[in-house]
């Protein structure tokens, strides 16, 4: 069957699930639809209220593929992500379906659409003493180590981003090779059929709003007892701290109000301007990273449907 797909990227609570789910249902009479995840916490299982993962009744809308489906102390990189979007993408595909990929997590797109560097696979043990060095010298501390070792990819990482400086040390260690110099390396995209690009792109106020809006009702959907059975269960397998679901947005604070470090107004609000800030950050990547993609406002959530669905159409996708 012909490969072919459509991307939608956008910040948090810019309405990108509901404008796929819709389309989606639009598009059941022209061969079907499939959504595959295109962001970085949603791939896990816990924590799911915090992360906007599509709930059951959004799911039995269309088939969706890539939610839920790690733990929390399985971590996957962009460049696995990619290869697994890039399988489920063919085949649904194969199954006669347009893939829809819906996210906000840009380096998941740019790994799909520009390939990622032929990195060979990192060893078990070598993994495993840099999570344990990490735990116990700190991130701080780690990134001075790293620093000697590698000063250019220092430069480029933040002490605050313990992922991304345990990869720069993996890499490094494994290979003998830093990763800036993988990274330079050509690489193909994973993804080879025809593609739409869409990037939702809302009036800052009305996206601020929008995020104050999701909190208020992800805190009525229970989301408080969610974080306090993840604080038991990581407690009980003593997960590690720099674990990427550890930095989902909004719940450091939400952990402080759980353990009483902070009143409930105190840590809403920090939660609101820390989903509000990374919002931002998305807006800006795709500003800098996706000029080419087409872009769309969601002020009339039915001008944007139908704006998307004619895109669609004119462009091929659906046979």
């Amino acid at each position: 069957m012909r490969q072919r797909a459509l991307l939608i990227a956008g910040p948090t609570a810019s309405g990108k699930s509901a404008l796929a789910m819709r389309l989606a249902g639009a598009l059941a009479s022209r061969g079907g639809a499939a959504i595959v995840n295109a962001d970085s916490m949603q791939i896990y299982r816990e924590l799911p209220i915090l992360t906007a993962r599509p709930s059951v009744v959004d799911r039995a809308i269309a088939p969706h593929h890539l939610y839920g489906f790690r733990a929390a102390d399985e971590p996957c990189s962009a460049g696995e992500w990619a290869m697994l979007a890039a399988d489920a993408m063919r085949k649904i595909c194969d199954a006669g379906q347009l893939p829809i990929l819906v996210g906000g997590t840009g380096l998941y797109f740019r790994a799909l659409t520009e390939g990622i560097a032929p990195i060979p696979e990192i060893d078990p043990e070598i993994r495993a003493s840099a999570r344990r060095e990490m735990a116990e010298i700190g991130p701080q501390a780690f990134h001075t180590r790293l620093a000697d070792a590698d000063p250019v990819m220092a430069q480029r990482l933040r002490p605050s981003d313990p992922q991304r400086l345990l990869r720069a040390w993996e890499v490094l260690q494994s290979t003998g090779i830093s990763l800036a110099e993988w990274q330079e390396k050509p690489a193909e995209p994973l993804f080879s059929g025809q593609l739409l690009h869409v990037a939702l792109m809302p009036e800052r106020n009305e996206l601020y709003a929008r995020c104050d809006d999701r909190l208020e009702d992800m805190l009525l959907a229970g989301v408080m007892r969610e974080i306090a059975a993840f604080e038991e269960m990581a407690q009980a397998r003593n997960l590690d701290q720099t674990l990427p679901l550890f930095r989902a947005v909004g719940l450091a604070p939400l952990r402080a109000l759980l353990y009483g470090r902070l009143d409930a107004d105190e840590a809403l609000q920090q939660a609101k301007t820390a989903t509000r800030n990374y919002a931002k950050r998305q807006l800006t990547w795709i500003r800098n990273q996706m000029i080419a993609w087409e872009k769309a406002d969601t002020k009339d959530s039915e001008r944007l449907f139908q704006e998307i669905f004619s895109l669609i159409i004119k462009s091929g996708l659906t046979d």
